[in-house]
């Protein structure tokens, strides 16, 4: 599912047309100097002082990828964009949200997976801010917000799905990686949207399983390598009989019966399937 899919509509409102500040700045340098001039006629000189200072409040300065979201008397009025030095009405209350590209690692949490074995996991998360009014406005702190639904999300995810594939599953935590990233991301944007957020990436970087069963799960491991590995040997060793018995047949090498070919067979196996070094034996004359 795409994320223009997921997102919600758009609550933020552009404010385009912020004066300059530096044009601000020059006007209320004319109005203190004039003000001083007048300072002798203080029914005219004081206001015009304390009226500019009063509109230095209305200074605003923003770095790249940074944004003030205006509100006045508590109503939203909208979101300054473009970074600078900007002046807005001196009654606006300015709270800044950066809307840079962050990352966070979620704390290892211990999880049961599908088939219900403890799983220590932990993720990492990269996002940023799509919405500034959502972020503002619709959640009371943005940041703690998507930091307790990534675990949820993560939690969602390991539980139903299984550490290792069978024959049955097609998706494992650990075989699996880029579509269990997608699953945490898609199920992560959507607990999010409400905030205004877009999630970048979503990866797992810790995976193991729980240290009360991990030596368990080990000799599990090592048993099912083991007898892959089995596996693959007698395959490798009965092609490897069929060729020798084929090739004496057709090459004329020797004429055997059943039971010497069961003999042949068996001698070999044996050699190509030993853990050990084979020994020959010499079969003594008899009378």
């Amino acid at each position: 599912m795409s994320d223009a899919k997921l997102a919600l509509p758009s609550k933020e409102v552009h404010v385009a047309d912020a004066t300059s500040g530096w044009l601000m700045l020059v006007v209320l340098v004319v109005m203190f100097i004039a003000g001083i001039v007048l300072v002798r006629v203080p029914i005219v000189g004081v206001p015009i002082i304390v009226l500019a200072v009063f509109l230095t409040i209305g200074f605003l300065v923003l770095k790249p990828n940074e944004s003030a979201v205006l509100t006045l008397f508590g109503r939203y009025v909208g979101t300054v964009r473009i970074s600078g030095f900007h002046w807005v009405n001196p009654f606006y209350a300015k709270q800044k949200i950066s809307l840079r590209v962050r990352n966070f690692t979620t704390p290892t949490l211990k999880v049961n997976d599908k088939v219900g074995n403890p799983i220590d996991v932990a993720a990492v998360v990269g996002w940023l801010v799509r919405d500034t009014a959502q972020a503002a406005f619709d959640v009371d702190d943005f940041e703690g917000y998507i930091k307790t639904q990534c675990e949820m999300a993560l939690r969602d995810v390991v539980s139903t799905h299984p550490y290792d594939a069978t024959k049955d599953e097609h998706v494992s935590l650990r075989g699996n990686t880029a579509a269990v990233s997608d699953l945490l991301k898609e199920s992560l944007q959507r607990s999010i949207n409400v905030a205004g957020l877009e999630i970048l990436e979503m990866r797992i970087t810790h995976l193991a399983y729980a240290p009360e069963i991990a030596s368990i799960m080990l000799r599990r491991q090592q048993a099912e390598a083991l007898i892959q590995a089995r596996e693959k040997m007698v395959d490798g060793a009965i092609g490897m009989v069929k060729m020798a018995l084929d090739r004496f047949q057709s090459e004329g090498v020797t004429d055997m019966n059943a039971a010497q070919k069961a003999v042949l067979v068996s001698n070999m196996m044996l050699v190509l399937l030993s853990d050990e070094g084979a020994q020959p034996v010499i079969p003594a004359a008899t009378a």
